[in-house]
């Protein structure tokens, strides 16, 4: 996946980032500050402390277009404070952890639901041109409260184009799967399995594949789909798949792996595109584009560049994938991290 010929002129531009201090937020900061010169860049996030070990970072020290807000997309008030002016918003801010959601549903609901509709009304009355929402492989045919709630999350951004009427406030979502290294994601848990010298690792199912991405993958993503998006699309890259088992052999060469079965909320497989979306989805610039099925003008526009639509029967799912990473292509991957 290569999405670097095409990326948005964000030079000049007030860019905020909610959900700024997680994994994507700061590596997508960092990235805006090497690659733009910005007008200003805000970081939206809950955490005091993250914002503060931010600031002593080498690559955010002594940035005078920095901007630390405290503030939580619960709080519309806030965020209308903090949109002021904006060019650009980046919704990253989400509770993504499967089992703690599961576990703390309301509170998944209030922060990926309740949240994405106050960034919407939030950027609408503030006249934000541009809204691009991070979503997950979750969000399709969920089978938990994470990949439910960013299901509603994704409808509530797309029908936001339709609610934004005559404001120039245009959204678009980009949905990918699990990212390399990631906080909290499973690479960083062999690893520190490996180091602590246990003597097996568990394994929820030795069938279970899933979609790899790497964060710097996604950003350029994130950038390049925000230079084609018309309003209302959900971009899909071209990612590879891998089975979890060839990951944990990679990682952890010759240990043993003990069967623990799958956990709440989990599937043995991971869908980016249903067969349900197919009236609608177009394969265009290196990914695949859900087009909005209330304004057919999207589609017409990737069509008159050259787009291919799909046939019926598509889906995109991490098992039937045609391309695949195996234990050498992530080793490779994890030493570019």
């Amino acid at each position: 996946m290569s999405d670097n010929e095409n990326i948005i002129d964000l030079n000049g531009k007030t860019v905020l980032i909610t959900g700024g201090t997680g994994s994507f937020g700061r590596r997508f900061a960092q990235t805006l500050l090497q690659r733009y010169k910005l007008r200003k860049l805000i970081i939206l996030s809950r955490d005091e402390h993250k914002q503060y070990d931010m600031q002593q970072e080498a690559a955010f020290a002594d940035r005078d277009e920095l901007r630390y807000f405290i503030g939580d997309v619960r709080d519309v008030d806030r965020l209308r404070m903090a949109m002021r002016g904006v060019d650009c918003v980046v919704h990253a801010a989400a509770l993504k952890h499967v089992p703690a959601a599961e576990y703390n549903p309301f509170e998944c609901i209030r922060t990926n639901v309740n949240g994405a509709e106050n960034v919407i009304m939030a950027a609408i009355e503030c006249g934000v041109p541009q809204v691009i929402a991070l979503s997950t492989d979750k969000a399709v045919n969920p089978i938990n409260i994470y990949g439910a709630s960013k299901l509603a999350s994704d409808k509530l951004f797309v029908a936001a184009n339709t609610l934004a009427g005559d404001s120039p406030t245009r959204f678009a979502v980009v949905r990918y799967g699990n990212v390399l290294g990631s906080r909290g994601s499973i690479v960083p848990l062999i690893r520190r399995l490996v180091a602590e010298g246990h003597t097996s690792i568990p394994l929820t199912d030795d069938r279970m594949t899933r979609f790899w991405i790497t964060l710097d993958q996604g950003i350029d993503f994130v950038l390049s789909s925000g230079a084609l998006m018309q309003g209302g699309e959900i971009f899909v890259p071209k990612v590879p798949s891998m089975t979890v088992v060839d990951m944990m052999e990679a990682l952890a060469p010759g240990l043993p792996r003990e069967v623990i079965g799958i956990r709440p909320g989990e599937k043995l497989h991971e869908l980016l595109i249903s067969e349900d979306d197919t009236a609608a989805v177009v394969q265009h610039a290196g990914r695949y584009i859900i087009c909005p099925s209330q304004d057919p003008s999207v589609q017409a526009h990737y069509e008159s560049e050259g787009a291919t639509v799909m046939d019926a029967e598509f889906r995109y799912a991490s098992n039937t994938n045609e391309e695949w990473l195996d234990g050498e292509g992530l080793v490779k991957l994890l030493a570019q991290l």
